[in-house]
């Protein structure tokens, strides 16, 4: 239900003629099609993130950053964590880094 009391399109109390599809609807206007072309608006969205970024952005640093990150992440783990590991390793949850195990 809404919240004005009333059924939804495609709820069980709504009377059966309600869910037909608009077109089928006595004075129904027919369906047009809209194309909006986001392009300018996916350019203009890049150019902020570049702009907020900065231009000594270095994305080669920054990938190196994450790949130390995720090294430290899986560091130190004990019996059981690394048992965990493996088997997340194994089902394709985590990728698989160096020999396949976390570093000691």
């Amino acid at each position: 239900m809404s919240l004005h009391g009333r059924a939804l399109p495609g709820e069980p109390d709504e009377p059966a003629e309600a869910s037909r599809p608009a077109a089928d609807h006595p004075g129904a206007h027919p369906l047009v099609d809209l194309d909006v072309d986001l392009t300018s608006h996916e350019l203009l969205r890049r150019a902020h993130v570049l702009d907020a970024l900065g231009s000594d952005w270095d994305p080669v640093a920054a990938l190196r950053g994450e790949e130390a990150a995720y090294e430290l992440l899986y560091s130190g783990l004990s019996a059981e964590q690394q048992r965990v590991y493996d088997e997340l390793v194994a089902a394709g949850v985590l990728p698989r880094r160096g020999d396949g195990h976390a570093a000691a």
